[in-house]
């Protein structure tokens, strides 16, 4: 392929944050906004032989809560650290409105503790060495974005 030419997005593997509903909606909202350039997952989502570095240069294609890609964003940085070494620079470019690491840290653990989370993943033992993985973005301009269509409540 030509280093020019892109992949089709139908082709690209699809970044989802969050689970579908209105915490998806504010965080793919921050993404178009270009407020969110970073985010983190634990290490366990990641297949045993995960090498973060592999991850620079590549692309997702960003669903929002109805399946439908809002945009592509290119990995720029990719990183494994302990949780308590996540610095207030990363988190507060996750956009989310945290004034330092440590608000983010309350509100991922939040996250991670989840019903829905547990279901996904399993309870995790969380602490200051539980392994995460940092990763910067960018939005890629040679791919169209669309507006978020917000999240419907089903109740």
């Amino acid at each position: 392929m030509a280093q020019d030419a892109l992949e089709p997005i139908s082709a690209l593997p699809r970044g989802e944050f969050a689970f579908p509903g209105p915490l998806r909606d504010a965080l793919v909202t921050a993404i178009l906004d270009g407020v969110k350039t970073t985010t983190t997952s634990l290490l366990v989502e990641h297949p045993c032989d995960y090498d973060p570095q592999e991850d620079v240069g590549t692309f997702e294609a960003v669903l929002d809560s109805h399946d439908d890609v809002v945009c592509v964003i290119r990995t720029t940085e990719a990183y494994v650290c302990r949780l308590v070494d996540v610095s207030d620079e990363h988190a507060i470019a996750e956009g989310e409105g945290y004034a330092d690491a440590s608000e983010w840290r309350a509100g991922h653990e939040q996250f991670w503790r989840s019903p829905e989370f547990v279901e996904y993943i399993g309870e995790l033992d969380i602490n200051d060495d539980t392994q995460v993985v940092c990763q910067r973005f960018t939005i890629d301009s040679r791919y169209p974005t669309r507006d978020l269509e917000p999240w419907k409540s089903q109740a």
